[in-house]
């Protein structure tokens, strides 16, 4: 019996379109990291990109659980000495680009390296309701019934 490999050309990429609005943001990365890798299907091959197109809308209205919506800090470094800089999700949430949150927690899910490059490519994150992939016909994922804790009110 021999063990079944993926191709490029024979996985079938779905697209699916999650709303963002009060879904816990761990939890959120959590399930589309899995959906954009491919692990959810039986053809699973971890050299081939064999997950599906996710849309994410309502990037601005994912919410934290505790008090990490004030106390978690984000930190990036410019290259220069003493160059460190933090912001909280707050600060990234009311800014010009909420949807970056959902980005970056994705990204840091998956391994580094040229897949990755790839997968991430699969990932389309909007804040409010509006994206331009209708003509794709994604099907909607609704994933606050999934799991209770998924949801924070």
């Amino acid at each position: 019996m021999s063990t079944y490999v993926a191709k490029p050309a024979t996985v079938e990429k779905k697209w699916v379109l999650i709303d963002a609005e009060g879904l816990v943001v761990g939890r959120l990365a959590a399930l589309i990291a899995t959906r954009l890798k491919g692990k959810h299907k039986a053809i699973y091959t971890p050299h081939v990109d064999c997950g599906d197109n996710i849309v994410v809308i309502n990037a601005e209205k994912v919410v934290f659980t505790g008090a990490k919506h004030e106390d978690k800090v984000y930190y990036k470094h410019t290259g220069y000495p003493g160059g460190i800089k933090e912001r909280t999700p707050r600060q990234i949430l009311d800014s010009k680009h909420p949807e970056r949150i959902i980005e970056k927690a994705v990204e840091r899910m998956l391994a580094r390296g040229p897949l990755h490059r790839q997968i991430m490519r699969n990932l389309r994150v909007y804040k409010g309701t509006e994206h331009p992939h209708t003509a794709q016909n994604p099907e909607k994922l609704d994933v606050a019934k999934l799991n209770r804790k998924n949801v924070r009110v």
